[in-house]
């Protein structure tokens, strides 16, 4: 029994020095992510691509110059199962704090963008005849040290 606790002793000494450098986190906290789950109509999968390319893409590029993202792309999902989406809508944020502005600061960009929120809703319920949204997932990016 004697020889098991000096064992245990010996790992246990070589082994404090190296946790004690792993004091800290293993990670730094990295930009923020937003997925968009897109089920696309059957037969309309190239119209939205089309939207995508156009207007979303415009609207993605505006909001990149005034520095309320960081980048954006879209993801094709390769033979999804009954229930998941076909597209995936993903924009990058710096960090939380990209979404804290200003409700006056947002409609104005939009405004900018669509030329009013009423146009701009009405563009989002037609769009409705060619997608659906599934759902949607806000993930923050774990930067490894």
């Amino acid at each position: 029994m004697r020889h098991g606790k000096l064992a245990f002793l010996a790992l246990s000494l070589i082994a404090a020095p190296a946790l004690a450098q792993n004091d800290g986190p293993t990670f730094d906290k990295g930009p923020v992510w937003d997925f968009a789950d897109i089920k696309t109509v059957d037969g309309h999968f190239d119209d939205y691509m089309a939207w995508l390319a156009g207007p979303w893409k415009e609207q993605q590029e505006a909001m990149k110059k005034a520095g309320y993202i960081m980048d954006y792309k879209v993801m094709l999902v390769s033979d999804p199962r009954e229930g998941e989406p076909d597209i995936i809508l993903a924009t990058q944020y710096a960090n939380m704090a990209a979404f804290d502005h200003s409700t006056a600061d947002e409609y104005s960009l939009g405004k900018k963008i669509w030329g009013s929120m009423s146009k701009a809703n009405q563009e989002q319920a037609a769009r409705s005849s060619i997608r659906t949204v599934m759902g949607d997932m806000l993930v923050r990016e774990a930067i490894l040290k």
